[in-house]
C-alpha cells in the first residue's frame, strides 16, 4: 500500500505547514523581535538596567504573588470543583456561570470594581480597615487581585476531571475500611493531580502577564506595590524601548523556566500514578 493510505488526517503536509506559519506569526516571530531588540544593549547594560532596584523589587512582587495566587487557587478552585460536581444546592447552576466571570469581564473594570471594594471608604475596605488589614495600594490587593482572575483556569480544568472519575472507586476504598481523608489523599488527588497542577501553571502564567486589573489596585508604589508589567510601561512612555524589551525577556526567561518545572513535575506525577500514555 502507498505511504498516503497510512496518513491518519488527509492533508497532513498542508495542515502541518498551516500550523507551524500560524505558530511563527503569532509567537515565534514576536518572541524573536523581543530578543532582538534587547541584543542592542551590552551585557554590562542589559545586566544594569534589569538588576535596579526598583525593577528587582517588581520582580519580587510580581512572580511572589502570582505563585502565591496561583496556589491559593489551586487549594479553593479544587474544593469549588468538588462542591459543582458532587453536590447539588439552591443556585448551583448561577455559581457555575459566575465561576467564568473574569474570562468575560473586562480586565480594567475588574481592577476597579476590586478597588472600589477593598479601598479604605469601600464596603469591605470600611469593614478590614479597623482591623488593621489594608487591601487596596498594598501588594495584598494586588495577590486580591490576581487570585480573583486564577481561579477559573483551575476550577474548569479539574472539573471535567472530576465529572469523569467513576465513584466506584471512592466505594471500594470505603468498603476497605478507609476514612474519608484517606480515600481523597491516596485514591482521588493521585487522579486529580495532574490536572490541578496544569490548572495552577495556567493560573500562573495569566498572573505573572496581568495588568488591567491590578494596576487600580495596587497603587503603584515604587519599590513596594509595583508589578513588573507597569515597569515595562513606564519604559515604552519613556521611549526606552530596549530597556522595556530587556526586563521583558527577563519576564520570559523566569516564566519559562517555572511552566518547563511545573510541566515537569505534572509529567512525573503522570508516570507515577500510571496515567501516562
Amino acid at each position: 500500500m502507498s505511504r498516503r493510505a497510512f496518513q491518519v488526517l488527509p492533508g497532513f503536509n498542508l495542515t502541518l505547514g498551516y500550523t507551524l506559519f500560524y505558530l511563527c506569526i503569532i509567537v515565534l516571530i514576536p518572541l524573536s523581535a523581543v530578543f532582538l531588540k534587547t541584543s542592542q544593549l551590552g551585557l554590562s547594560q542589559f545586566w544594569d538596567v534589569v538588576t535596579t532596584p526598583r525593577v528587582v523589587a517588581s520582580y519580587k512582587l510580581s512572580f511572589g504573588a502570582s505563585l502565591l495566587a496561583a496556589a491559593i487557587n489551586a487549594v479553593f478552585g479544587l474544593g469549588l470543583a468538588w462542591a459543582l460536581v458532587r453536590y447539588s444546592f439552591p443556585g448551583k447552576k448561577l455559581v457555575d456561570a459566575l465561576i467564568d466571570l473574569p474570562f468575560a469581564l473586562p480586565t480594567a473594570v475588574a481592577g476597579i470594581a476590586l478597588t472600589a471594594l477593598y479601598a479604605p471608604n469601600g464596603w469591605l475596605g470600611s469593614a478590614l480597615e479597623p482591623l488593621g488589614i489594608k487591601v487596596a495600594f498594598t501588594p495584598l490587593g494586588v495577590l486580591v487581585s490576581l487570585v480573583f482572575i486564577g481561579l477559573p483556569f483551575v476550577v474548569r480544568t479539574v472539573q471535567p476531571i472530576l465529572e469523569d472519575l467513576d465513584t466506584e472507586l471512592e466505594e471500594a476504598a470505603a468498603s476497605l475500611g478507609a476514612r474519608r481523608w484517606q480515600t481523597f489523599r491516596h485514591v482521588t488527588l493521585p487522579i486529580l493531580l495532574p490536572a490541578l497542577l496544569t490548572g495552577f501553571a495556567l493560573a500562573f502564567a495569566r498572573a505573572v502577564g496581568e495588568y488591567g486589573s491590578v494596576i487600580f489596585i495596587a497603587g503603584n508604589i515604587p519599590m513596594v506595590s509595583e508589578i513588573t508589567p507597569l515597569m515595562i510601561i513606564t519604559k515604552l512612555e519613556q521611549y526606552d524601548y530596549t530597556g522595556a524589551t530587556a526586563i521583558a525577556v527577563v519576564m520570559l526567561l523566569f516564566s519559562f523556566v517555572l511552566l518547563l518545572a511545573i510541566n515537569g513535575l505534572q509529567a512525573w506525577t503522570e508516570k507515577a500514578t500510571g496515567r501516562n500514555r
